[in-house]
């Protein structure tokens, strides 16, 4: 306990010294309506009380039903939360990017190899010549390296074109220089080499006041201060992560459309429209999803094309 009120505390003064720092008026909070930005959310109000950091969540149009009603009502007690959506429709941002599978590096990966096959970077990562086995290609994808492979369009942007502009867009036309984003390295992928401070050359471009607290720490957080969060984290739902509903970068894919089938079908259905090219290549394989697995649904109704 004391342990856990003392990470508090240092939290809670690195919070104030960043904001000090570089001025309150210049900051906007990253807000997902996910366990992590909600937590954050709070950290916020208890380091600096009456601020006026505009919490911002970018409404892709793919998120969880269940995280859209929670911003919403959030939305409506608290005049901070803004909602704002990308300009670009999800089905063409993908059929022109190409979609996102297995994870960040290896979908950049591909799209390096598709525009340069002598690509050292993306050879090295399909040989699994890499020194840490996190950075290797999986043998079962090895096949998508070959100049007979013509499948799936792939590309780690999808992040990116959907909520990273939009907020970056929101911070620009607001004149806010720099974004608070709740990221925990503990989440694996690109977020383990995540440090407090994210700078661009020597500029400030993110804050991450998260990075050194684990889950067990947030949890604690949330039960000592009762902090209300998505009951889509609760039972029966037991979401450890959200995000885009069925996102293919997601481990544990499988356990999640278990879960929606089970409690949400309707938002199973959609996973399965618009993330068909990859869950069929997923299944086809027998990776990340079983291979008698399957779902329904129409495309054209789903995207209104």
């Amino acid at each position: 306990m004391e342990e856990n009120a003392f990470i508090l505390e240092d939290r809670l003064q690195k919070i104030r010294q960043i904001i000090s720092k570089y001025g309150e008026d210049n900051f906007t909070l990253s807000f997902s309506g996910g366990k992590d930005s909600t937590v954050l959310s709070e950290l916020l109000d208890m380091a600096l009380p009456g601020n006026k950091i505009p919490r911002v969540y970018c409404d892709t149009g793919i998120e969880l039903n269940m995280i859209q009603e929670f911003v919403s009502r959030m939305k409506e007690k608290d005049e901070r939360v803004v909602i704002i959506k990308p300009h670009v429709p999800i089905k063409a941002m993908l059929d022109e990017e190409g979609y996102p599978f297995k994870s960040k590096h290896h979908s950049a990966m591909h799209e390096l190899y598709s525009r340069n096959p002598e690509s050292k970077s993306a050879l090295k990562y399909a040989n699994r010549e890499y020194n840490y086995h996190s950075d290797q290609c999986p043998k079962i994808l090895q096949y998508q390296f070959t100049q007979d492979y013509h499948g799936i369009k792939m590309s780690d942007k999808c992040c990116k074109r959907l909520k990273e502009e939009p907020l970056d867009e929101f911070g620009h036309q607001n004149n806010k220089q720099y974004s608070i984003v709740g990221i925990m390295p503990s989440e694996g992928g690109r977020r383990e080499s995540a440090k407090c401070l994210s700078f661009s050359g020597k500029t400030l471009k993110y804050f991450h006041p998260l990075v050194p607290v684990s889950k067990a720490w947030e949890d604690w957080f949330i039960d000592q201060y009762n902090i209300e969060i998505c009951d889509i984290y609760k039972p029966p739902y037991n979401f450890h992560r959200t995000g885009c509903k069925g996102c293919p970068f997601n481990p544990h894919l499988q356990r999640e459309l278990e879960t929606l089938g089970k409690y949400l079908p309707n938002e199973r259905k959609q996973c399965e429209i618009i993330w068909k090219p990859v869950y069929d290549e997923y299944r086809r394989i027998g990776y990340r999803l079983k291979r008698d697995d399957g779902g329904d649904g129409d495309a054209d109704s789903f995207f209104g094309t």
